[in-house]
Order: structure tokens, then sequence, then C-alpha cells
């Protein structure tokens, strides 16, 4: 029975916490007979710390955080799973006016293409150094984060070492902006809106999207403990549904303004709403008075962008051993893999009428269009997923891909 029931999530105030906050400022938790309480935090640490000494019931969580947790390789260390992702898509790379100024004057073309921006970046990076200069200060969000390993992909795949060419940090996502105007960092790569609120201060500009690192491609969980889950089975199974209406709802496009609306409210992420709604709907300002269209920049609800794929945990996995993180065995990949929950997702779900994929795990980055795909209700469809450099990822070739990796450097 859930009748009642109480559930404190923590969040973090980013785009991608939209569809937590719309499950409880448009009723659909209240729909399902219990009452969600969001707690706003102001960094990753906190998020992982409060869960793992019962805090939170649940919280807005960096995707590869509970495959962290699984792992040994955080602090407080518990069992977590993930029964649902939060979306898909929604970071961008920015870089400070004055690098920005150098990559320009360099050739990039300023029309977030990565392989375009990494190309002026390395002549950046290659000039400093036989000046003798010290290397760019690149921040990212969290050290087991989407954002630190599609940076490091991103970087890798143009020439770029991470490990030493570049010193990559941790800034909490709402202080990215200020670190960029203090020359603190020269570049960061975090979740929105805090690209466009650095960009509508004038102390950064974006360079790149995720969206065309790799389109599609996973970003935030709903984490909870293992055992909050095992003793409250129908109250997470309540909370998935609102969360899965709430995404609906979210994905509308006659409801993107009255979304951003909400969302940008002093207790939830608290910045203009025509920023926010210039993050929902894709309509990114680059720089002053330049805006880029970006499909599938941030996606809610289409494409299963709910659906917890065991291949995306891989690939985070797949991350995770490249750059020293974890060593490689048959049993921390079934680790990482089962720390994605589909099966919750799927018997959550199962009373309304959505599509639910057949599969758990895909091939990532094999498809440049959009596919129909099998599902216990039709209408799913999947893609395009295409990584930047053209490489697929196939989890059922796991070890294969990791030692194509090639360590740290290579692709």
């Amino acid at each position: 029975m859930t009748d009642g029931a109480e559930i404190t999530i923590g969040f973090l105030p980013l785009l991608d916490s939209a569809i937590l906050i719309a499950a409880a400022e448009k009723g659909f938790a209240r729909d399902e007979h219990i009452d969600v309480n969001l707690v706003r935090e102001t960094s990753w640490a906190n998020i992982r710390d409060r869960v793992a000494v019962g805090h939170f019931e649940a919280a807005h969580m960096l995707a590869p955080m509970p495959i962290a947790s699984n792992l040994g390789l955080s602090p407080l260390s518990v069992p977590l799973i993930a029964p649902m992702a939060l979306g898909l898509g929604g970071n961008a790379v920015t870089a400070s006016v004055p690098l920005y100024e150098d990559m320009s004057g360099r050739g990039m073309a300023g029309d977030l293409d990565p392989a375009d921006a990494g190309r002026a970046l390395k002549t950046v990076i290659a000039a400093r150094s036989e000046a003798g200069m010290e290397r760019l200060r690149i921040a990212v969000v969290h050290p087991f984060s989407g954002h630190n390993y599609e940076l490091r992909y991103w970087l890798t795949a143009c020439g770029v070492d991470p490990e030493r060419d570049v010193d990559i940090i941790v800034v909490p996502p709402p202080l990215m902006p200020d670190a960029l105007a203090s020359g603190n960092i020269d570049m960061c790569c975090v979740g929105e809106p805090w690209n466009s609120v650095a960009v509508s201060r004038g102390s950064g500009r974006i360079i790149t999207v995720k969206a065309r690192i790799w389109r599609n491609s996973p970003e935030k969980v709903l984490g909870v403990t293992s055992r909050w889950a095992n003793a409250q089975g129908d109250v997470l199974d309540a909370l998935l549904r609102a969360l899965y209406r709430a995404a609906e709802w979210c994905a509308g496009s006659d409801n993107a303004e009255e979304l951003a609306a909400i969302l940008s409210r002093p207790q939830w992420l608290n910045v203009d709403e025509k920023l926010v709604l210039g993050c929902l709907t894709g309509a990114l300002a680059t720089r002053p008075d330049h805006i880029v269209q970006v499909d599938d920049f941030f996606v809610r609800h289409a494409k299963a962008a709910t659906f917890p794929w065991q291949s995306h945990a891989l690939w985070f996995y797949s991350q995770m051993v490249r750059w020293g993180q974890c060593g490689h065995s048959a049993k921390n990949a079934v680790i990482a893999r089962d720390s994605y929950r589909p099966d919750i997702y799927r018997r959550a779900l199962k009373p309304l009428p959505a599509p639910l994929p057949g599969a758990n795990l895909k091939v990532e980055g094999a498809l440049s269009r959009p596919q129909p795909v099998g599902a216990s209700k039709a209408g799913l469809v999947l893609g395009p997923d295409g990584f930047f450099d053209g490489r697929i990822f196939d989890p059922d070739a796991i070890d294969a891909y990791i030692a194509g990796q090639n360590g740290h450097r290579g692709n």
C-alpha cells in the first residue's frame, strides 16, 4: 500500500531535474498516493553522502554514481540501484571568453561541431605548451559523471590526452559560471542551465554539446538504495509511475513554457525563465545574440528516455576502466550491468499504456536514423544514437571494446 507514503528526494538545480519537479508540482505523485518532498542540494558529493546515510529515500543522481557505489569506489559505498533514467542529453561544454576567442582565431566555426571544436582546442593546447604556458584547467561536476567521461571521450578522439595535456578538476554545477568569470577554470562540461547562465553573464561561450558528442545518450537516473527498494517495492513502483507520467507531460511541446516557468522558480533552478525555455527547446544561445538549434538536446520522454538501459551502465563502466578508476573483470561488469534495473521499471509501468522495450541492452551508436523497435506495445522508436567519431559500443563485446581503448589515450 502506498497511501500517505512520504518520499524525500534530493536533487540538484539542473534542467534534468524537470521530471522530478513536475511530478511534485503537477500532481502526478499525488495521483499515485505518495507525498514527494524535494530537497535541493549544492553538490553531487552531498547527494551521494545523504543517500548513503539515509537522509534521502531517492535522488536525482549522476548515471555512473550507482555503479561506482556498487563497485566500492565511493567514500560511503552502499548498494544502489537505478530503476529509471531521467532523460537523455542536456549537457554542454563551455569555454571562457578568452579561450573561445583563441579557438575561433584558430579556425573554430562556432557551430557546435565537436570535431571542429576539438581540432581548434588541440591547436590552442599545442601553442600554449610551446610557449611554456600553464595547462588549461577544465571542470567537470564529479569524477563519476557522464560529464567526465564524455569530456574525456571527446578530447581523446580529437587527439588531446586528458591526463597529460589538460588538468581536469571538480566544481559543483551552480558554481561553474562564477569559476569561468574568475579565471579559475578555462572550460567546463556541465548540465544546463549553467552553460546558458555563463553565456548570459558574459563569462562563457558554448563550444559543443553532449547531444553531438553522443546523440540521445544517458545522463541522470533516479537512484535509490537496494535496501529501500526491497523494503518499499510498492512505493517505488508508484514513484516510477508518477515520474513516467511527469515525463510525458514534460515532453509536450505545448507544456514547454509552463515547465520553464515552474523550473525557474527560486526553490527549483532559480534562473531566468527565458534561459530555461531555450534549454528545453534546444535553442541554445552559444554566445550573445547567436542561437544554434540543437536536435535532441534534452529528451524527456521519447526514444525510451526514461528506460534504464543496461548497455548504458556498461558503457559508463568501460570508461571507469579506461581511466583507471577500477579494474576490469567479469564480476565487475556484472555488478555494473545489474546496477540498472529494467525489471523494476517494467514491473512498475505494466499498468500504464507504456511501450516497454523487449531487451535490457542494445548496441550503442549503431542507429543513424530513428528506428522502430520491438516493445510491449506499439510506438517505440529509438535513435539516432551515434558517437561523433563513428564508433559503436556492443555490450556483448565489452572485453574487446575495453582492450581497443588502448589504455588512456587510444580510441
